[in-house]
């Protein structure tokens, strides 16, 4: 028998208890969706600190800050990393970076991958962050620009309003999402392993990524 005939066989007898008149279209609703929606009962203190525990597991670096505070913090991260250029999504409030000495440069259609690859850094905001994940939800949002501005340039900081913008899990995420826009799920800063388990940082994406909680927005 060949691999073919053995996994036609699989189906068919996966299928054997399914009739024939059942519609096509239930296969959604035929399957139990009785999963969990969250894991654990959590304050929404708690979940904020899970999810700076699990970004900082993933080696993203955590800041935490008040509203106030926050155009002092971005332009101190900034200088730290020397930025010259800091690539500025259309709708990022301009306040944020008004103390920044780094060019601003922005989010244009045009602007070519080289293009991108010499910005020193990019700020955007974030369309929802999950906390047992450790992961951050980019939607293409005014504060947040193009898909592409968040994966070329090596130094990524954004911005997560706390606790507005944070869910405990990836289904209350979905809930607050919408399917046809640009998503892009990050969760800490670009990398990968070869066969060896050496792991190589800013291969498909920034090497460093930079996540401000920020209270009282």
């Amino acid at each position: 028998m060949s691999s073919r005939d053995q996994i036609l066989g699989r189906v068919r007898r996966a299928l054997a208890d399914v009739p024939d008149a059942e519609p096509k279209d239930t296969y959604g609703t035929s399957v139990p969706r009785d999963y969990l929606r969250e894991h654990g009962d959590r304050t929404a203190e708690q979940t904020v600190e899970l999810l700076a525990e699990n970004l900082a597991d993933y080696r993203a670096l955590v800041h935490r800050c008040a509203e106030e505070e926050l155009p002092e913090l971005l332009t101190r991260l900034l200088a730290a990393r020397d930025a010259r250029t800091v690539l500025v999504p259309s709708g990022l409030p301009p306040h944020w970076l008004e103390a920044a000495d780094a060019t601003r440069v922005a989010d244009r259609a045009t602007s070519t991958p080289g293009e991108l690859d010499e910005v020193s850094s990019v700020v955007t905001g974030c369309a929802v962050a999950v906390a047992e994940t450790g992961t951050i939800v980019l939607d293409g949002g005014h504060d947040q620009g193009r898909r592409r501005i968040t994966l070329v340039p090596d130094h990524h900081i954004c911005v997560v309003r706390v606790p507005d913008q944070v869910v405990s899990s990836v289904p209350q995420a979905l809930e607050r999402l919408d399917p046809v826009r640009p998503l892009t799920w990050i969760s800490g800063p670009s990398a990968t392993s070869d066969i060896e388990l050496d792991r190589v940082e800013g291969v498909h994406g920034p090497r460093t990524l930079e996540v401000v909680l920020v209270s009282g927005v």
